[in-house]
């Protein structure tokens, strides 16, 4: 399975999708802000990035420009998880490295499973 940094600002969304990963046998790590999540990140290998964009401290397109996808950090993937729709700060991080955009009140647990492991099966096939 994978490892997984799951960066969400909401503690209850947070741990469902954390419980939600870790039952399909992921390995997750649960940061709140974009601070917490690079943090977090510098001792957690991660395949995936579950992120928020609208987020207190660093939002989530601040911390894909300070993560640097595109040079430093290319095989992971960052699944974008929010309820901004047809917003700037979508394209702009589609254009720092995101991989894939979800609108979270479209998606039922369900469906955050079967879009998590297409992410990762894409991400296996590169490699």
């Amino acid at each position: 399975m994978a490892n997984i940094c799951v960066v969400e600002d909401d503690k209850d969304l947070n741990f469902a999708y954390r419980v939600i990963l870790e039952k399909e046998g992921h390995t997750v790590v649960s940061a709140f802000n974009g601070d917490e999540a690079a943090e977090k990140l510098q001792n957690f290998s991660a395949d995936l990035i579950l992120l928020d964009l609208l987020m207190p401290v660093k939002s989530g397109v601040e911390f894909l420009r300070d993560y640097d996808l595109l040079h430093v950090h290319k095989e992971v993937k960052v699944l974008i998880f929010t309820n901004l729709e047809h917003a700037s700060e979508i394209h702009e991080a589609f254009r720092l490295g995101a991989d894939q955009c979800v609108i979270k009140a479209w998606t039922a647990p369900q469906g955050l499973i079967k879009i998590v492991n297409d992410i990762l099966k894409s991400r296996s096939a590169v490699r």
